[in-house]
């Protein structure tokens, strides 16, 4: 099964890593949600959640809020690193694959504005 299953080290220290890092913001909690760990805001924002071989799709990811200007911008700059997750992406979701040894300021500024998204009020 190689990095992909929920019991091998790679993926217990890489969700470690994510979840610190979400945890890390004010106000943030976590709960699993559709099978998978969810990070939110206010517990009820959700910003990031940690998908590990979703419907089978090889792929370990964080699916992170964003807005539509960053996503397109990302997904072209780096179409092998980024991608739209299927369910979220409608709503202006990215997705950053982690298996492909992205760099942590990267992870890290994702996260960061993913939470950014869901702190901001809405426009009405």
């Amino acid at each position: 099964m190689g990095r992909l299953g929920a019991d091998s080290d790679f993926h217990q220290q890489l969700l470690g890593r994510i979840r610190n890092l979400c945890l890390s913001f004010p106000e943030t909690s976590e709960r699993i949600s559709h099978g998978a760990p969810a990070f939110y805001y206010k517990n009820k924002n959700m910003f990031a959640q940690y998908r590990d071989n979703h419907h089978g799709d090889g792929r370990i990811a964080l699916w992170c809020a964003s807005t539509a200007d960053v996503r397109s911008m990302l997904i072209e700059l780096n179409p092998d690193l980024y991608f739209l997750p299927p369910y979220v992406a409608y709503l202006g979701w990215i997705g950053l694959r982690l298996d492909r040894d992205a760099a942590w300021s990267e992870i890290e500024s994702i996260i960061g504005d993913a939470y950014l998204c869901k702190i901001k009020p809405k426009r009405k």
